[in-house]
């Protein structure tokens, strides 16, 4: 009988140990099964290149001179001494009227129509010729009100007729500062005057871009790579031998609102890394004993992504930002060079 209670006794037992058991595991290994921690990051190459912070205008060209010649009386057009398309000189006979009257040029340009010829009888105040300057354009760009302050007359600027791929070196003219608003922005009109060559034509697109700064065969990085402290000091994550991420001061110089110099703290070559996502994904028993944490490096933006397994912790640190340099006017940099590199592996 006192055999029996005993064995009853441990049966008991054994059956309390396994409840706790499996306790354990449902309050403990049950999450761990359906859950784990992805953190994505991003990585980003310093790089040498070329930086510029530039102002850039869209417009198109425009006569700047040109003149209409008309009969000053009724007659009869007794002799034409050009053809379209001819260069003249100011005081060039261009047509004689039976009236008596030669009509002259009033300028230098090209006979660009005619509109009267031989025998044609024609009458007082009558079209008969357009003389236009295809030589020297004009282009008129709208500066908004917040760009208006870095624009002034006399400064220079070059200029791209868009179809030609042909850059023209020029200076502001003018600028007419009664603005024209449109919505809550004011726009003031500036206007450069530019010896071009042939092939580029009144009405064509141009751009106009005025050069503030730039910088030559510096370490460049995507302005995506930077994060700001609280008193806007730069930094940037790097792995360091062990291959955990460290933060790295860095400092910047001029920036174009996509790339930022660094002046000190990185080097060509270097590979910085920037918090992407961290996601809640759905487990596997082996994640009871390999840990919830996994760490995911993807190659640097517009790359193909890898993946590859690691440690490194970051902690969801500062925001991507900087100085923008430019404004609302459309502000374009010359990146030479760029940014670019692949993910570095981390510790399986």
């Amino acid at each position: 009988m006192a055999r029996k209670k005993r064995k009853w006794v441990r049966q008991v037992a054994w059956l309390a140990v396994l409840a706790l058991i499996g306790a354990g595991v449902w309050f403990i290994g049950l999450p761990m099964l359906e859950r784990s921690v992805t953190t994505t990051y991003d990585t980003y190459t310093a790089t040498i290149g070329t930086i510029s912070n530039d102002l850039s205008f869209s417009g198109s060209f425009a006569l700047k001179s040109s003149e209409l010649l008309t009969a000053s009386a009724s007659g009869t057009v007794r002799a034409v001494y050009v053809a379209e398309g001819d260069k003249v000189a100011s005081g060039a006979r261009l047509m004689r009227l039976s009236s008596g009257e030669t009509v002259k040029a009033g300028m230098d340009g090209t006979v660009n129509t005619l509109s009267a010829a031989v025998g044609d009888e024609v009458s007082a105040g009558q079209q008969l010729c357009q003389i236009a300057d295809f030589d020297t354009l004009s282009v008129s760009i709208r500066v908004d009100e917040y760009d208006i302050g870095e624009v002034a007359v006399g400064q220079p600027c070059v200029v791209t007729a868009t179809s030609q791929e042909r850059s023209f070196d020029s200076v502001i003219g003018s600028i007419d500062y009664i603005s024209q608003s449109t919505g809550n922005v004011a726009y003031y009109t500036a206007t450069a005057d530019v010896a071009v060559d042939a092939g580029v034509y009144p009405g064509m697109q141009a751009t106009v871009t005025i050069p503030k700064a730039s910088a030559e065969n510096v370490v460049i990085l995507k302005m995506d790579a930077l994060s700001f402290e609280r008193d806007n000091s730069a930094y940037v994550w790097m792995k360091d031998e062990q291959g955990e991420l460290q933060k790295v001061s860095v400092q910047v110089g001029m920036d174009n609102d996509s790339y930022v110099e660094i002046a000190s703290g990185l080097k060509a070559g270097d590979t910085v890394y920037v918090e992407a996502k961290e996601e809640e994904q759905s487990g596997g028993f082996m994640s009871m004993f390999g840990g919830m944490q996994r760490t995911q490096f993807n190659q640097e933006r517009g790359s193909n992504r890898g993946n590859y397994g690691g440690s490194g912790n970051m902690p969801g640190g500062g925001t991507p930002g900087g100085n923008g340099g430019g404004s609302s006017g459309g502000n374009t940099g010359t990146r030479t060079g760029g940014s670019s590199g692949g993910g570095a592996p981390g510790n399986r």
